[in-house]
C-alpha cells in the first residue's frame, strides 16, 4: 500500500484528510502547523487538523518553519504527499522526496486567486464561480502543473463559511477521484497560463473597513465575504462597529455614502454610494458583544437617528 503523508491546518482540510481514511488510505503522518493562542484568554489551541489525526490515532508532525525542519517527513519515505492549506511554502528539498510527487488541494480555479485568501476574494471581487484544482506543488506559490479542476457556483447569498463549506467538500471529493490517476502515474498535467494568474493575499485590516461610497453590490459583498471572519467594520461616533450580517434592500436615497436612512426592528437601512441601500442586520458595537441590530437598536444604539453618517 502506498505510503502518504498529508499536511493541512484548518477546517477546510478536515474533510479532506478524513475521506482519504475512510476510502483506506495509509496516512503515515499528519502535518500540521503548531498549537497557537485562541481567543481573549489565549488557551493554547491545537489546529483543526491535529485534531482530526488525533481522533484516528495517527501521528502528528508540528513544525515551526517547514523550510527548516523537514527531517522527520525524510524520515517517512513517502510515495506522495497530500497538502490542503497548510499554510507555508514547501522548499524543493521536500517537494522532491515524494515518489508521485506532492498535490495541492486549492480553493480556487487556478491560475485565478493564487494565495491564502481564494475563498474570501472570490465573494469580494463578486465572482459568479469558483472552484477547486488539484495540483502538483512548485516551489512558486500555487503555480504548479493543474491535475483536476471542479467548478462551484457563487451563490448572491453566499458567506466566507457557506462557500468555504462547499468548497472543502468538494476538493475531498474530487481528490478521491483523482488520487489513482496520480497513484498509477496516468495523471494529466496542465501547465497554468501565468499571465492569467490573480491573487488572494491574507486579509489586512485596510480591507476589513467598509466603503459606503462603494455600490450597493460592493459593498454587500465586503460583509459577506468577511463573514464570519475576519468581519467587516464600520465606525459609528467614532467608535468602531463591526458588521457581521446584512441584506441588500430596494430602497433608494439621496443621502450620501454611510448616511442612516432609516432604523427599524430589523435593521439599520444605509446609503450605499449609488443612491441605493444596504441593511445591516447583526453588528458588534464597541466593547459589546455581538448582537441582532434590533437588539443594538433596543440598547446601546437606542438614541441612534436617521440622518448620522457611519464610516466618519
Amino acid at each position: 500500500m502506498k505510503k502518504i503523508i498529508f499536511m493541512g491546518t484548518p477546517d477546510f482540510a478536515v474533510p479532506v484528510l478524513e475521506q482519504l481514511i475512510t476510502e483506506g488510505y495509509q496516512i503515515n503522518l499528519v502535518v500540521t502547523q503548531p498549537d497557537r493562542p485562541r481567543g481573549r484568554k489565549k488557551v493554547l489551541t491545537p489546529p483543526p487538523v491535529k485534531v482530526a489525526a488525533e481522533k484516528y490515532k495517527i501521528p502528528v508532525f508540528q513544525p515551526e518553519k517547514i523550510k527548516d525542519d523537514y527531517e522527520e517527513i525524510k524520515k517517512q519515505n513517502p510515495d506522495l504527499i497530500v497538502t490542503a492549506a497548510f499554510g507555508q511554502l514547501l522548499p524543493k528539498g521536500l517537494l522532491d522526496i515524494p515518489t508521485f510527487g506532492c498535490i495541492n488541494v486549492h480553493a480556487s480555479l487556478l491560475p485565478k486567486l493564487r494565495g491564502g485568501a481564494p475563498i474570501h476574494y472570490a465573494i469580494l471581487e463578486g465572482h459568479e464561480k469558483t472552484g477547486i484544482s488539484i495540483m502538483y506543488m512548485a516551489e512558486k506559490l500555487d503555480a504548479g502543473d493543474i491535475i483536476s479542476q471542479n467548478e462551484v457556483v457563487i451563490e448572491d447569498n453566499d458567506d466566507v463559511e457557506q462557500l468555504h463549506d462547499k468548497l472543502s467538500e468538494v476538493g475531498a471529493d474530487l481528490l478521491l477521484t483523482t488520487i489513482p490517476s496520480i497513484l498509477s502515474g496516468d495523471a494529466k498535467r496542465t501547465p497554468q497560463d501565468d499571465t492569467q494568474a490573480t491573487f488572494a493575499p491574507n486579509i489586512t485590516r485596510d480591507q476589513e473597513k467598509i466603503d459606503w461610497s462603494q455600490p450597493q453590490q460592493v459593498v454587500y459583498n465586503r460583509i459577506r465575504g468577511l463573514h464570519p471572519w475576519p468581519v467587516a467594520f464600520t465606525t459609528w461616533r467614532d467608535k468602531v462597529m463591526k458588521v457581521y450580517q446584512a441584506t441588500k434592500t430596494n430602497k433608494v436615497t439621496n443621502e450620501s455614502a454611510g448616511t442612516v436612512i432609516d432604523t427599524s426592528e430589523e435593521g439599520i437601512i444605509v446609503a450605499t454610494g449609488d443612491q441605493k441601500s444596504i441593511e445591516l442586520t447583526e453588528v458588534q458595537p464597541a466593547g459589546k458583544k455581538k448582537m441582532m441590530t434590533a437588539d443594538f437598536l433596543r440598547g446601546v444604539g437606542s438614541n441612534m437617528s436617521v440622518g448620522e453618517k457611519l464610516g466618519e
